[in-house]
């Protein structure tokens, strides 16, 4: 088997909006650059993702220059958001975090709130460098992350998503298969590996980047919706629950904390560290 290399790469500049895709990028120690430094919450404030509202998934936001970003959305005239300034600084809940963040313009929430039919506002992460600590369970003591649901990169390979797409055709709704990648919201997929080896790595690197691989990802709701419709299936949830359950949680893929800085390239090599 060839050598991994890294197929491609994806980053997310407001959580749980459509996908980019780049084939270059800088690796910051939170994350992929402009990598989800955007997030909507609702009025208490609470974050919101695909798992309350899957029809983010069809809303698009492009990263412009200085951070700023151009949002897209089914129906509705695009709009351009830059960066807020430090007097819009508010407190939000992320999962289990208090996070510091900065409100958008008051344009930004009427947009979303009017698709979304509920009182939403957009907020940006404006120093990842001190806002948000990896869970310490799995990381050293100053790693941080951005708006990503706990670690700064997401890896998957698509020699598993072919192993799990032959289980969904073997299981009992074949019809929901085969699945794309983009149910499972990567940051970095590898090319040329066996299934599931990314098991037993724990320290890569990407090019000249090195990476911790930290931890398993538990799947959630997300990866059954259509990133193209919005609409929900039951795989593959059914199928990992079948075969990639180790406690309560569902796997697929593995979490990177960055152990360096630098710039990743599609077609890069991967070599295996630990």
């Amino acid at each position: 088997m060839a050598s991994p290399v890294l197929r491609s790469i994806h980053l997310y500049p407001v959580k749980s909006l459509g996908v980019q895709t780049s084939d270059e990028i800088a690796v910051e120690p939170w994350g992929l650059d402009g990598d989800r430094r955007w997030m909507l919450v609702d009025k208490a404030p609470r974050v919101i993702t695909q798992r309350q509202q899957p029809f983010l998934a069809r809303i698009s936001a492009v990263p412009l220059p200085g951070g700023g970003i151009a949002l897209s959305a089914p129906g509705r005239p695009p709009l351009r958001v830059e960066v807020p300034g430090p007097e819009r600084l508010v407190d939000v809940e992320l999962h289990r975090d208090t996070v510091t963040v900065a409100e958008a313009a008051d344009e930004a929430h009427a947009w979303f709130s009017e698709i979304l039919g509920s009182e939403t506002r957009l907020v940006h992460l404006d120093d990842p460098a001190r806002r948000r600590a990896v869970d310490p369970a799995y990381a050293r003591p100053g790693d941080m992350v951005s708006f990503a649901d706990g670690y700064p990169l997401l890896l998957t390979t698509t020699a598993s998503l072919d192993a799990l797409n032959a289980l969904i055709a073997a299981g009992d709704r074949p019809h929901e298969g085969p699945l794309p990648m983009d149910r499972f919201r990567p940051n970095a997929v590898i090319d040329s590996t066996e299934a599931w080896v990314e098991d037993d790595w724990r320290r890569i690197a990407i090019g000249d980047v090195p990476f911790s691989v930290v931890k398993p990802c538990g799947r959630c709701v997300i990866t059954t919706t259509d990133q193209r419709t919005a609409e929900r299936g039951k795989e593959p949830l059914l199928t990992l629950a079948r075969h990639r359950r180790v406690g309560n949680q569902l796997l697929f893929g593995q979490n990177l904390i960055p152990d360096g800085t630098g710039v990743i390239r599609v077609g890069d090599p991967v070599k295996i560290l630990d």
